[in-house]
């Protein structure tokens, strides 16, 4: 792992606990086992036992929000990824419950990561249930019950740990943020192309595909 991390001061109350996890609705908290307490192995119970995602932020158990939309444009994404990856041998691609283990009792979910194999001891995928691994590529398709604040410390979390890139995907715009650091970010248009820049050069995904196929099922559900 590369970046610093610092353990959080303690939490007074219930509203500096939500403006410390970016302002994220209540209902999104578990209270069992108490906030500050939570350990990788309760979000790894949970999810054993409930089958609910729960990421793991400063000892608190977050549950995670996608809808279906969501997870569609996450899956489209992996594909075309795996489309890339794949035949060139170059790393694994995991999905929304592909549970991520960061320094200080951190676990996050990216709704798309790619990391390559040297990431991984031996070069083979581990047996742990959330492995701490440093993606390449993070992805997060951003859903509804998501904050401008807490996908901003998402994005300070990824790079700490030595993430090279990071796209947002908005459902809502239309439009893809791609960051390169923290500060180097390009918003690319429905009517743009997606790149892996210098992590996975020769990729190419143009937006619009994503969103046409969102547009596509609503239409049928009608």
């Amino acid at each position: 792992m590369t970046g610093s991390f610092t353990s959080p001061p303690e939490i007074e109350n219930l509203g500096e606990l939500l403006v410390r996890l970016g302002n994220i609705a209540p209902e999104r908290i578990r209270f069992n086992p108490p906030p500050g307490t939570a350990t990788v192995e309760d979000v790894l119970s949970i999810e054993r036992r409930e089958n609910r995602l729960c990421e793991l932020v400063d000892g608190v158990l977050v549950e995670k929000v996608m809808g279906y939309a969501e997870s569609w444009i996450a899956a489209i994404i992996a594909n075309a990824l795996n489309g890339f990856v794949l035949p060139r041998d170059l790393g694994a691609v995991t999905g929304p419950d592909g549970m991520i283990r960061f320094p200080n009792n951190l676990v996050r979910m990216p709704d798309v990561a790619f990391a390559f194999w040297h990431r991984f001891p031996d070069g083979k995928l581990p047996d742990e249930g959330a492995p701490e691994i440093v993606p390449d590529l993070a992805v997060e398709v951003l859903s509804k019950g998501n904050t401008t604040a807490e996908m901003q410390r998402k994005l300070h979390e990824y790079f700490a740990a030595g993430v090279q890139l990071v796209w947002f995907v908005d459902p809502k715009s239309r439009k893809v943020t791609v960051y390169r650091t923290l500060t180097q970010a390009k918003v690319v248009a429905e009517d743009g192309v997606l790149d892996g820049g210098k992590v996975l050069p020769g990729f190419k995904l143009p937006v619009a595909s994503l969103f046409a196929k969102l547009k596509a099922a609503r239409r049928k559900r009608r």
